[in-house]
C-alpha cells in the first residue's frame, strides 16, 4: 500500500528519516545505491556524493531516494526526482513522493 505526500509536504515528512539511499543509474543501466544522510534546503534534498555517483546523477538526472522505516513494520518514504550535481554531492528536485508500507507484515 502506497500513501501520496504532497510535495510540499516532504519536509514534515522527512523528519523521522535522518538517512537515506540515493538511488542513480549507471552507464550499463544497472542501479547504484548509496547510503547517505541528507538535509531539505530550499525546496531540494541535499545529499554528499563520491565521483561515481555525481557522474551518474549527471549523466542520467531521474533518480530516487529510499528513506528505510526505523522499525521492521514502518513505512519507507520514497521520493523521485531531478538530480543536480553540486560541487560535492547531489541535489534533488522532487517531483513525486509516497509513503510505502512493507509487503509482509
Amino acid at each position: 500500500m502506497s500513501i501520496k505526500v504532497p510535495v510540499s509536504e516532504l519536509p514534515t515528512a522527512l523528519e523521522p528519516y535522518p538517512w537515506g539511499y540515493l538511488v542513480t543509474v549507471g552507464s550499463e543501466g544497472t542501479a547504484h545505491l548509496l547510503a547517505v544522510p541528507t538535509r531539505w534546503r530550499d525546496d531540494v534534498l541535499v545529499a554528499e556524493a563520491g565521483g561515481g555517483t555525481r557522474a551518474n546523477a549527471a549523466a542520467r538526472p531521474a533518480v530516487t531516494m529510499v528513506f528505510p522505516p526505523a522499525d521492521a513494520h514502518g513505512y519507507s518514504l520514497i521520493v523521485d526526482g531531478a538530480a543536480t550535481v553540486i560541487d560535492d554531492g547531489v541535489e534533488v528536485r522532487p517531483s513525486a513522493a509516497v509513503l510505502h508500507r512493507p509487503a509482509v507484515r
